[in-house]
């Protein structure tokens, strides 16, 4: 990542590539498995539906805890410059909990997602200093960063056609192919990367362009 012009950005992803032939009954019922899992992801998003930000392609009304989460972040940095600790935490928790949602539904990993540990899923988001946040601009990010929304509604639909190609080529090879892998790794660092500038509000810097 030291040669990555995107690998200084404050918030990385990272997903292992499976070593050994993948879980074919796994990955045959895999959407009927991740039932339980997405209605917990729900509940804790505050959502009345299945949160389309835990497979790491949210639209972009849904901030990775839901709007009502980064309504009450914005106010905090406008208001009083702060951005607790206990509140990036949860924000954080909550974003890799839905990250190893993410990768388990796209079939980059077979392990069912815990809600607590990293399994081999990793994310990391920078703590911000909310002294050094523009105190304003939080009520515009949303708006700032709609040609990556335009991007990505294009690259997400292609993530769909590959999840589905890497479904059958699972079910028929015993294994998902690197390039498709790293596309979709790539499509939900973008969306991760967008939501923490977006929504979740930890940075003032905007994402980059690229999958990396």
């Amino acid at each position: 990542m030291t040669n990555n012009p995107s690998g200084d950005y404050p918030v990385q992803f990272r997903v292992e590539y499976p070593d050994g032939p993948r879980d074919r009954g796994s990955v045959l019922v895999r959407i009927l498995l991740a039932i339980p899992i997405l209605i917990i992801a729900s509940l804790l998003s505050g959502s009345s539906a299945l949160p389309q930000e835990s497979t790491g392609m949210a639209g972009p009304e849904a901030g990775l805890a839901g709007a009502g989460l980064a309504i009450a972040t914005a106010l905090m940095i406008l208001f009083r410059q702060k951005y607790p600790r206990w509140w990036f935490d949860f924000v954080l928790a909550l974003s890799r909990f839905s990250a190893r949602i993410g990768a388990y539904l796209l079939l980059l990993r077979d392990d069912y997602p815990s809600t607590d540990e990293h399994q081999a899923v990793h994310l990391d988001i920078a703590y911000p200093d909310a002294t050094e946040l523009n105190r304003v601009l939080p009520l515009f990010k949303w708006l700032l960063a709609i040609p990556h929304y335009i991007v990505l509604s294009v690259l997400s639909a292609v993530a769909v056609v590959i999840a589905v190609f890497s479904w059958i080529a699972i079910l028929v090879t015993g294994q998902q192919p690197k390039w498709a892998f790293e596309f979709l790794e790539g499509v939900m660092r973008w969306w991760l990367r967008v939501a923490a500038y977006a929504f979740l509000l930890t940075t003032d810097r905007y994402p980059p362009f690229n999958f990396f």
